[in-house]
Protein backbone atom coordinates (compact mmCIF):
# COMPACT_ATOMS: atom_id res chain seq x y z
CA UNK A 1 0.00 0.00 0.00
CA UNK A 2 1.08 3.36 -0.92
CA UNK A 3 2.36 5.98 1.77
CA UNK A 4 -0.53 8.32 1.34
CA UNK A 5 -2.80 5.69 2.38
CA UNK A 6 -0.91 5.06 5.68
CA UNK A 7 -0.76 8.79 6.16
CA UNK A 8 -4.23 8.99 6.03
CA UNK A 9 -5.01 5.93 7.84
CA UNK A 10 -3.00 7.71 10.58
CA UNK A 11 -4.93 10.82 10.70
CA UNK A 12 -7.91 8.88 10.69
CA UNK A 13 -6.67 6.93 13.70
CA UNK A 14 -5.64 10.58 15.46
CA UNK A 15 -8.81 12.19 14.85
CA UNK A 16 -10.67 8.92 16.24
CA UNK A 17 -8.87 9.05 19.38
CA UNK A 18 -8.96 13.11 19.78
CA UNK A 19 -12.65 12.72 19.00
CA UNK A 20 -13.45 10.04 21.28
CA UNK A 21 -11.87 11.32 24.11
CA UNK A 22 -13.03 15.43 23.78
CA UNK A 23 -16.83 13.43 23.28
CA UNK A 24 -16.29 10.89 25.99
CA UNK A 25 -14.88 13.83 28.68
CA UNK A 26 -17.73 16.25 27.53
CA UNK A 27 -20.39 13.80 27.45
CA UNK A 28 -19.32 12.85 30.87
CA UNK A 29 -19.31 16.23 32.27
CA UNK A 30 -22.20 17.80 30.90
CA UNK A 31 -24.38 14.94 31.71
CA UNK A 32 -23.10 15.17 35.41
CA UNK A 33 -23.38 19.16 35.66
CA UNK A 34 -26.77 18.63 34.07
CA UNK A 35 -27.93 16.15 36.22
CA UNK A 36 -26.60 18.66 39.50
CA UNK A 37 -28.93 21.04 38.07
CA UNK A 38 -31.92 19.20 37.37
CA UNK A 39 -31.67 17.90 41.31
CA UNK A 40 -31.28 21.27 42.56
CA UNK A 41 -33.35 23.42 40.52
CA UNK A 42 -37.00 22.19 40.33
CA UNK A 43 -38.52 21.10 37.47
CA UNK A 44 -41.87 23.87 37.47
CA UNK A 45 -38.67 27.07 37.32
CA UNK A 46 -37.35 25.24 34.08
CA UNK A 47 -40.80 24.94 32.76
CA UNK A 48 -41.53 28.82 33.45
CA UNK A 49 -38.29 29.89 31.69
CA UNK A 50 -38.47 27.56 28.88
CA UNK A 51 -42.60 27.67 28.71
CA UNK A 52 -43.64 28.58 25.25
CA UNK A 53 -46.59 31.18 26.59
CA UNK A 54 -46.17 34.62 24.55
CA UNK A 55 -42.66 33.48 23.13
CA UNK A 56 -40.66 34.31 25.44
CA UNK A 57 -39.64 30.65 25.60
CA UNK A 58 -38.43 30.77 22.35
CA UNK A 59 -36.76 33.60 22.79
CA UNK A 60 -34.69 32.03 26.43
CA UNK A 61 -34.28 29.13 24.22
CA UNK A 62 -32.49 31.16 21.47
CA UNK A 63 -30.31 33.36 23.61
CA UNK A 64 -29.38 29.64 25.88
CA UNK A 65 -28.06 28.06 23.30
CA UNK A 66 -26.34 30.83 21.93
CA UNK A 67 -24.68 31.11 25.28
CA UNK A 68 -23.71 27.38 25.65
CA UNK A 69 -20.09 26.69 23.88
CA UNK A 70 -21.52 23.50 22.90
CA UNK A 71 -21.41 21.22 19.60
CA UNK A 72 -23.68 18.88 18.19
CA UNK A 73 -23.29 15.84 20.21
CA UNK A 74 -22.29 17.82 23.59
CA UNK A 75 -25.67 19.51 23.34
CA UNK A 76 -27.76 16.19 23.90
CA UNK A 77 -27.43 16.02 27.67
CA UNK A 78 -28.73 19.43 27.94
CA UNK A 79 -31.44 18.31 25.39
CA UNK A 80 -32.32 15.19 27.62
CA UNK A 81 -32.41 17.34 30.55
CA UNK A 82 -35.15 19.91 29.20
CA UNK A 83 -37.09 17.08 27.89
CA UNK A 84 -37.02 15.24 31.51
CA UNK A 85 -37.94 18.34 33.20
CA UNK A 86 -40.82 18.63 30.82
CA UNK A 87 -39.64 22.11 29.57
CA UNK A 88 -41.83 23.62 26.40
CA UNK A 89 -41.15 21.19 23.56
CA UNK A 90 -40.71 24.19 21.20
CA UNK A 91 -38.13 26.26 22.87
CA UNK A 92 -36.09 23.03 23.89
CA UNK A 93 -36.03 22.40 19.89
CA UNK A 94 -34.94 25.59 19.42
CA UNK A 95 -32.12 25.43 21.77
CA UNK A 96 -31.11 22.05 19.86
CA UNK A 97 -30.70 23.91 16.77
CA UNK A 98 -29.37 26.93 17.99
CA UNK A 99 -26.57 25.50 20.72
CA UNK A 100 -24.03 24.22 17.79
CA UNK A 101 -24.11 27.35 15.85
CA UNK A 102 -24.51 30.21 18.18
CA UNK A 103 -22.43 30.85 20.97
CA UNK A 104 -19.77 33.52 21.90
CA UNK A 105 -16.20 32.27 20.19
CA UNK A 106 -18.48 30.97 17.10
CA UNK A 107 -19.13 34.93 16.44
CA UNK A 108 -16.23 36.20 16.94
CA UNK A 109 -14.85 33.73 14.66
CA UNK A 110 -16.97 34.81 12.02
CA UNK A 111 -16.74 38.14 12.86
CA UNK A 112 -12.52 38.10 12.48
CA UNK A 113 -13.08 35.85 9.46
CA UNK A 114 -15.81 36.89 7.46
CA UNK A 115 -16.56 40.49 8.82
CA UNK A 116 -19.30 42.06 10.75
CA UNK A 117 -22.05 42.36 8.25
CA UNK A 118 -21.94 37.99 7.41
CA UNK A 119 -21.65 37.69 10.65
CA UNK A 120 -24.61 39.35 11.56
CA UNK A 121 -26.45 37.76 8.60
CA UNK A 122 -25.33 33.96 9.76
CA UNK A 123 -26.63 35.01 12.99
CA UNK A 124 -30.26 36.29 12.46
CA UNK A 125 -30.65 33.40 10.13
CA UNK A 126 -29.44 30.76 12.53
CA UNK A 127 -31.44 32.44 15.27
CA UNK A 128 -34.68 33.17 13.02
CA UNK A 129 -34.92 29.50 11.20
CA UNK A 130 -34.05 27.88 14.87
CA UNK A 131 -37.17 29.80 16.20
CA UNK A 132 -39.61 28.82 13.42
CA UNK A 133 -38.72 25.25 13.37
CA UNK A 134 -39.05 24.84 17.21
CA UNK A 135 -42.64 26.94 17.15
CA UNK A 136 -44.08 25.01 13.63
CA UNK A 137 -42.51 21.50 14.97
CA UNK A 138 -44.53 22.43 18.58
CA UNK A 139 -47.95 22.99 16.69
CA UNK A 140 -47.70 20.18 14.51
CA UNK A 141 -47.53 17.90 17.26
CA UNK A 142 -43.68 16.38 17.22
CA UNK A 143 -43.65 16.46 20.79
CA UNK A 144 -45.54 13.16 20.29
CA UNK A 145 -42.39 11.52 18.74
CA UNK A 146 -40.49 11.88 22.22
CA UNK A 147 -40.05 8.28 23.58
CA UNK A 148 -41.82 7.71 26.78
CA UNK A 149 -38.88 6.38 28.20
CA UNK A 150 -37.27 9.59 28.09
CA UNK A 151 -40.62 11.18 29.25
CA UNK A 152 -40.98 9.15 32.26
CA UNK A 153 -37.90 9.30 33.35
CA UNK A 154 -37.21 9.65 37.19
CA UNK A 155 -38.51 13.21 38.07
CA UNK A 156 -35.97 15.31 39.99
CA UNK A 157 -36.83 18.17 43.03
CA UNK A 158 -40.31 18.00 45.10
CA UNK A 159 -41.51 14.23 44.54
CA UNK A 160 -38.72 12.91 43.40
CA UNK A 161 -38.41 10.54 46.21
CA UNK A 162 -40.26 7.57 47.74
CA UNK A 163 -41.88 9.96 50.61
CA UNK A 164 -42.66 12.73 48.08
CA UNK A 165 -42.74 16.35 49.49
CA UNK A 166 -44.08 15.26 53.04
CA UNK A 167 -40.96 12.53 52.70
CA UNK A 168 -38.13 12.69 55.98
CA UNK A 169 -34.96 14.99 55.39
CA UNK A 170 -33.86 15.14 52.33
CA UNK A 171 -30.29 13.04 51.77
CA UNK A 172 -27.13 14.59 52.41
CA UNK A 173 -24.93 16.51 49.48
CA UNK A 174 -22.79 13.59 49.15
CA UNK A 175 -25.09 10.77 48.35
CA UNK A 176 -26.61 12.87 45.94
CA UNK A 177 -23.64 13.50 44.36
CA UNK A 178 -22.92 9.89 44.08
CA UNK A 179 -26.59 9.17 42.83
CA UNK A 180 -26.15 11.86 40.02
CA UNK A 181 -22.69 10.57 39.02
CA UNK A 182 -24.59 6.87 38.55
CA UNK A 183 -27.19 7.95 36.73
CA UNK A 184 -24.55 9.68 34.48
CA UNK A 185 -22.68 6.99 34.09
CA UNK A 186 -25.60 4.63 33.26
CA UNK A 187 -26.17 6.92 30.54
CA UNK A 188 -22.90 6.85 29.33
CA UNK A 189 -22.41 3.25 29.30
CA UNK A 190 -26.34 3.26 27.23
CA UNK A 191 -25.12 5.49 24.70
CA UNK A 192 -21.03 4.26 24.20
CA UNK A 193 -21.52 2.11 21.30
CA UNK A 194 -23.35 4.16 19.29
CA UNK A 195 -21.37 7.38 19.77
CA UNK A 196 -18.17 5.35 18.71
CA UNK A 197 -20.06 4.27 16.00
CA UNK A 198 -20.73 7.87 14.86
CA UNK A 199 -17.38 8.91 15.76
CA UNK A 200 -15.59 6.14 13.31
CA UNK A 201 -17.45 7.11 10.55
CA UNK A 202 -16.81 11.02 11.11
CA UNK A 203 -13.42 9.95 11.58
CA UNK A 204 -13.11 7.85 8.32
CA UNK A 205 -14.88 10.81 6.34
CA UNK A 206 -12.41 12.76 7.70
CA UNK A 207 -8.97 10.78 6.57
CA UNK A 208 -10.36 9.84 3.81
CA UNK A 209 -12.13 12.50 1.85
CA UNK A 210 -10.41 15.21 0.79
CA UNK A 211 -10.93 18.58 0.59
CA UNK A 212 -10.17 18.96 -3.23
CA UNK A 213 -13.87 17.06 -3.84
CA UNK A 214 -16.20 18.93 -2.06
CA UNK A 215 -14.34 22.17 -3.96
CA UNK A 216 -14.42 20.35 -6.90
CA UNK A 217 -18.47 19.82 -6.50
CA UNK A 218 -18.94 23.27 -4.83
CA UNK A 219 -16.49 26.25 -6.11
CA UNK A 220 -19.98 28.16 -7.97
CA UNK A 221 -22.90 29.45 -5.71
CA UNK A 222 -25.27 27.55 -8.04
CA UNK A 223 -28.39 25.87 -6.11
CA UNK A 224 -26.82 22.63 -6.99
CA UNK A 225 -23.61 23.19 -5.38
CA UNK A 226 -25.21 24.53 -2.18
CA UNK A 227 -27.51 21.94 -1.93
CA UNK A 228 -24.56 19.74 -2.19
CA UNK A 229 -22.62 21.71 0.60
CA UNK A 230 -25.66 21.33 2.58
CA UNK A 231 -26.01 17.56 2.62
CA UNK A 232 -22.29 16.77 2.65
CA UNK A 233 -21.33 18.73 5.85
CA UNK A 234 -23.53 16.11 7.80
CA UNK A 235 -21.11 13.30 7.41
CA UNK A 236 -18.01 15.58 8.09
CA UNK A 237 -19.06 16.11 12.41
CA UNK A 238 -16.71 19.67 12.47
CA UNK A 239 -17.40 22.00 15.33
CA UNK A 240 -18.59 25.57 14.18
CA UNK A 241 -14.56 26.93 15.55
CA UNK A 242 -13.50 24.44 13.57
CA UNK A 243 -15.20 24.64 10.68
CA UNK A 244 -14.73 28.35 10.13
CA UNK A 245 -11.55 28.93 9.77
CA UNK A 246 -11.15 25.55 7.61
CA UNK A 247 -14.00 27.31 5.35
CA UNK A 248 -11.62 30.33 5.24
CA UNK A 249 -8.93 27.96 3.35
CA UNK A 250 -11.89 26.22 1.29
CA UNK A 251 -12.75 30.15 -0.01
CA UNK A 252 -9.34 30.76 -0.98
CA UNK A 253 -9.60 27.84 -2.66
CA UNK A 254 -12.21 28.87 -4.72
CA UNK A 255 -15.64 27.76 -2.79
CA UNK A 256 -18.12 30.10 -3.09
CA UNK A 257 -19.48 31.84 -0.33
CA UNK A 258 -23.01 30.85 -0.69
CA UNK A 259 -21.77 26.66 -0.96
CA UNK A 260 -19.00 27.50 2.06
CA UNK A 261 -21.95 28.94 4.21
CA UNK A 262 -24.51 25.93 3.88
CA UNK A 263 -21.61 24.21 4.40
CA UNK A 264 -20.80 25.36 7.50
CA UNK A 265 -24.35 25.31 8.75
CA UNK A 266 -24.59 21.54 7.74
CA UNK A 267 -21.33 20.81 9.24
CA UNK A 268 -21.59 22.44 12.78
CA UNK A 269 -25.47 22.08 13.06
CA UNK A 270 -25.82 18.25 12.61
CA UNK A 271 -23.74 15.16 12.22
CA UNK A 272 -23.89 11.23 11.72
CA UNK A 273 -23.01 11.19 15.53
CA UNK A 274 -25.49 13.29 17.03
CA UNK A 275 -28.24 11.70 14.66
CA UNK A 276 -27.06 8.46 16.54
CA UNK A 277 -27.76 9.81 19.48
CA UNK A 278 -30.99 11.45 18.58
CA UNK A 279 -32.19 7.65 17.85
CA UNK A 280 -32.17 7.67 22.32
CA UNK A 281 -34.48 10.32 22.72
CA UNK A 282 -36.85 10.39 19.75
CA UNK A 283 -38.79 8.24 17.47
CA UNK A 284 -37.89 8.83 13.44
CA UNK A 285 -40.25 11.01 12.70
CA UNK A 286 -38.56 13.64 14.96
CA UNK A 287 -35.29 12.23 13.21
CA UNK A 288 -36.43 13.17 9.95
CA UNK A 289 -37.37 16.61 10.80
CA UNK A 290 -34.18 17.36 12.33
CA UNK A 291 -32.49 16.81 9.34
CA UNK A 292 -35.13 18.98 7.08
CA UNK A 293 -34.23 21.70 9.50
CA UNK A 294 -30.50 21.49 9.25
CA UNK A 295 -30.92 21.20 5.36
CA UNK A 296 -33.49 24.02 5.10
CA UNK A 297 -31.81 26.37 7.13
CA UNK A 298 -28.00 25.79 5.64
CA UNK A 299 -29.59 25.70 1.94
CA UNK A 300 -31.29 29.29 2.77
CA UNK A 301 -28.41 30.64 4.14
CA UNK A 302 -26.65 29.17 1.01
CA UNK A 303 -28.72 31.03 -1.59
CA UNK A 304 -29.34 34.33 0.46
CA UNK A 305 -25.00 34.44 0.59
CA UNK A 306 -25.15 33.64 -2.95
CA UNK A 307 -27.56 36.47 -3.61
CA UNK A 308 -25.86 38.89 -1.89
Amino acid sequence: MSEAFYTQLSETAGFFLFLAAELTLLFLLISFIIGLVMEWLPAGKIQSILGSQGGRGYLSAGLLGALTPFCSCSTIPMLSGLLKARAGFGPTITFLFTSPLLNPIIIGLFWVTFGLKTTLIYFAIALGISVLAGFLLEKLGFEHYVRQEVVNARPTGCGAQSGGCGAPAAPKASERWQRIWRDTWAQFKKIFPLLMLGVAIGSLVYGFVPEDLIVKYASNDSPLSIAIASVVGVPLYIRAEAMIPLAAALQLKGMGMGALMALIIGSAGASITEVILLKTLFRSQMIIAFLAVIFTMAFSAGLLFSLL
